[in-house]
């Protein structure tokens, strides 16, 4: 018999035989299933987090994340929402590859066993995922419709391959996108120093939709202020204008005098004050204007930058250094002979590798010129004051001109344009505007990855596979493709080795979750459409500027050709804080040291030799020794109870601090739950479960549950709307609404009862599903409890008869007034001056002050 036949028979709370129950429940009755979606938009809610690599282990990281996401889910259905809440995996990628070759193991062994093991610990949160529309990035059922997605960007021109200079990491052996270089020049997920290097690779032309991806930033209201910020930032728009310089006969081997070099600056109002141009060491025109007796010494400093990480080049306190290559170009303006140099701080991908070097204006020009003698040349001074600058630092203000010709006197913005249109006009510049964002770089030479669809044939060149041989499928590891047949022309050629970039599936995954069993296309528009964008979407802000970035370029690449109708994949981004736990560190060893094995938790020592440990919150690690397994808590406290502290603890978008005592305490709240059904239904026998019973005529104490009820009702609900989530505040308010029927149930009627547990067990239902589901059986309610409907508060509950006010006797509280909200200030002072209280306190003397603050309280002084 299961506890569905015993019609609620128990009479302890006991989560561990409940909810697998709960779960088998819910999946024989289809309630996570995808409803047909609606054609209004309106009617239907995406909800969604961003899906895990499959690492075999879940960590609360996990747990946080997806437990977020489903009281989103759930409580959308409870307001009659059409919901699609889906998961899947990241599954390709350099981890996998490199555990898997660690074990002997072929990656997709490894990666498929660690699926059906996350999956298992997964279910056991009573998730409401629909696990039917499951995608999982290494299928070629999935990565086929990557290729052609592909393939459509490459048709387009988006794709291209050419030779770059390129991010290496030398542990993982495969280049990295910018992106996946963090601020210290290393690796993002090895942590190796980059390496630059010169290689042939595949990029996609995201700096075409530079501009679009920056000013849409500013409608996307839903979003952390933060991760635009971020994005906006690496995007960087510069505005400025691009000058051509023509290159002077040098030597008489050099006798190209139409030959150009193109500079960019945001300060073309300093171009009077170029005294040398300066490119970066890997710039094409560099052999060009080396001289021959300057040829070894340029090519010792070329090596020397190359081993040099971007950061290093970049650091504003390190010194600047170059090498003149002796070769020179002509000012457009002036005519004079302007010498060349190549600089550690320039890099070849920041505008055009090259820049003018104006070291009255610009500090780190100034530095370079002190350094090696360069001429100083001051050409604005400071508006309203004849002082142009400290001579030991550069002037980088915007200014009034002077030293410029036919442009003196002119002033900031109006000097710039004034000396754009002049460049335009003759010929030798442009206004123009650059970006720091970079195209992103998709080859890697990894295996374990989505195959790149082309074939390289002697003849035809670059032959994209066509699209009914998709997908082209990972060989078996450590296999070989020597050659293939040229799709155009039928000879042999040789297929692509290098594979995409991990970034390339997870950019369009949330497409394939609305129409998951797509066999012509990876989704139809009309059906996209009807789910997308994504109403909230749930992830770390470690994905800010990879994955959230590259998205948004892929929907915007895919709104271009009018395969979605529209251009921002995320309404509403969530990113959730850190789940940390208390480390324990050796401050001269640097080693940590597990919890079990600090003895005296008030005075931690270190077993080993004694030190006084470190002690404080950090991100939970298995190399820290501070992760707790989420498996170990819902097995001694339940799904439920891990569920509720998680979204207790903390607001979501900060870190979490995880505490034992906090989570034994949810557990206690939710068996308090228990206790109050248990009590309702063995003392009332006629409690019908109903939001919308009719309460005729109710007392002091009915009015009282009903206000308590329905301030619940609207705080709940405001507390899982808007921009803003808070969890916290809404378990909160469960907590207000349980000690207050807890103390006054007993005193309502079956109907005013009815609708106050009712009420509760819906509100419930989201944070703790598995309990308000038993509980709502066990109480006779018909059908689940996560197939009702979301309350709504009622506005005359929330009117109060009467008001508390303070009574204070010479400032001190002596008593609660009950009076009515509307009483005046004569009838308080009436109503204190009979009260009890005052007789004792005033001790029948006249007070010779009475204060009184409407509607908060009155003081008698004597």
């Amino acid at each position: 018999m299961t506890r569905f036949e015993k019609q609620g028979s128990e009479n302890r709370y006991n989560p561990s035989e409940l909810e697998p129950e709960w779960q088998k429940r819910w999946e024989q009755l289809g309630l996570n299933r995808t409803p047909e979606p609606s054609a209004k938009r309106s009617e239907n809610f995406f909800a969604l987090s961003m899906f895990p690599y499959p690492s075999g282990n879940l960590h609360m990281g996990h747990v946080r994340n997806y437990v977020i996401t489903d009281v989103i889910a759930r409580q959308q259905r409870l307001k009659g929402k059409k919901v699609l809440h889906p998961m899947g995996w990241d599954a390709f990628g350099l981890p996998a590859e490199n555990a898997a070759n660690e074990r002997g193991v072929d990656p997709a062994d490894w990666t498929i066993q660690n699926i059906e093991q996350m999956r298992v610990q997964l279910k056991k949160l009573g998730l409401s995922i629909d696990w039917e529309r499951e995608i999982s990035t290494c299928d070629p059922s999935f990565y086929k419709w990557t290729q052609w997605l592909f393939l459509q960007f490459f048709a387009a021109g988006l794709a291209y391959q050419k030779e770059a200079n390129v991010n290496w990491d030398p542990i993982d052996k495969t280049v990295l996108a910018n992106e996946q270089v963090n601020s210290e020049g290393r690796s993002w997920r090895s942590g190796a120093l980059v390496e630059k290097r010169k290689l042939k690779q595949w990029f996609l032309r995201i700096t075409d939709f530079a501009d679009d991806l920056l000013t849409d930033l500013d409608g996307l209201n839903g979003w952390p202020e933060r991760v635009c910020t971020m994005q906006a930032n690496w995007i960087g728009r510069s505005r400025g204008a691009q000058f051509s310089f023509k290159l002077e006969q040098a030597e008489k081997d050099l006798n190209e005098p139409d030959v150009n070099l193109d500079v960019f600056t945001t300060r073309p109002d300093t171009i009077y004050g170029v005294t040398y141009v300066v490119l970066a060491p890997e710039h094409p025109l560099v052999a060009k204007l080396t001289t021959k007796q300057q040829q070894e010494s340029v090519k010792s400093f070329q090596d020397e930058v190359a081993a040099k990480s971007e950061l290093e080049r970049m650091a504003e306190d390190q010194d600047k250094n170059g090498v003149a290559l002796g070769g020179t170009v002509i000012h457009p303006l002036t005519g004079k002979i302007i010498p060349v140099w190549i600089a550690d701080y320039v890099l070849p991908d920041y505008g055009t590798g090259a820049v003018m070097g104006v070291p009255a204006h610009d500090q780190r020009d100034y530095s370079f010129a002190k350094k090696y003698n360069l001429a100083i040349k001051n050409v604005i001074l400071k508006a309203g004051n004849a002082a142009n600058h400290d001579p030991n630092k550069a002037f980088t203000e915007l200014g009034i001109l002077e030293n410029s010709e036919n442009f003196n006197g002119l002033e900031g913005e109006q000097a710039k344009q004034a000396i754009i249109s002049k460049a335009e006009e003759e010929g030798f510049g442009i206004g123009k505007t650059t970006y720091r964002l970079r195209d992103w770089l998709i080859s890697r030479q990894r295996y374990w990855g989505c195959p790149i669809p082309v074939i390289h044939c002697n003849i035809c060149g670059v032959v994209p596979v066509p699209v009914e041989k998709l997908p082209v499928k990972l060989p078996k590891r450590g296999e070989t493709v020597a050659s293939i047949p040229c799709p155009t022309c039928g000879r042999d050629a040789k297929p692509e080795t290098d594979t995409m970039d991990t970034f390339m599936c997870s950019s369009w995954y949330y497409l394939r979750y609305t129409d998951s069993e797509n066999k012509d296309l990876p989704f139809a528009k009309q059906t996209a459409s009807k789910w997308l964008p994504v109403d909230q979407y749930v992830g770390g802000v470690e994905h800010a500027i990879l994955h959230l970035l590259y998205s948004r370029f892929f929907t915007k690449a895919l709104a271009k050709k009018d395969l979605i109708s529209f251009n921002e994949p995320f309404k509403h981004l969530l990113t959730q804080g850190m789940v940390q736990a208390i480390t324990f560190r050796n401050p001269k060893t640097e080693k940590y040291i597990a919890p079990t094995e600090v003895l005296d938790i008030s005075n931690p020592l270190d077993p080993s030799d004694g030190t006084l440990l470190d002690v404080y919150y950090e991100k939970m690690s298995k190399s820290k020794y501070n992760g707790v397994d989420p498996g170990v808590v819902i097995d001694k406290y339940g799904a439920d109870t891990a569920r509720m502290f998680i979204l207790f603890k903390a607001p979501p978008e900060k870190d979490l601090e995880w505490d034992d005592a906090d989570v034994e305490g949810q557990f206690r709240f939710l068996q308090r739950i228990w206790r109050l059904c248990q009590s309702a239904k063995e003392r009332n026998s006629e409690i019908k479960l109903n939001l919308n019973n009719a309460f005729g005529e109710l007392n002091a104490k009915e009015k009282d549950i009903r206000r308590a009820v329905h301030t619940a009702i609207k705080a709940i609900s405001e507390d899982l709307s808007g921009e803003e989530l808070q969890f916290n505040t809404a378990i909160s308010e469960l907590m207000k609404l349980c000690n207050t029927l807890t103390t006054h149930l007993e005193e309502a009627n079956e109907n005013v009862a009815g609708e106050a547990i009712a009420a509760l067990l819906i509100l419930l239902a989201p944070f703790a599903p598995h309990l308000a589901d038993e509980l709502w059986m066990q109480l006779g309610g018909v059908d689940s409890v996560h197939q009702q409907k979301w309350p709504i508060e009622d506005e005359k509950a929330l009117i109060t008869d009467t008001i508390t006010i303070i009574l204070q006797v010479n400032g001190k509280v002596r008593d609660n007034l009950h009076v009515a909200p509307d009483i005046d200030a004569d009838t308080l002072k009436k109503l204190a001056l009979e009260s009890d209280a005052s007789k004792k306190w005033l001790e029948g003397a006249e007070p010779k002050r009475i204060i009184v603050v409407p509607g908060k309280l009155i003081n008698l002084v004597s």
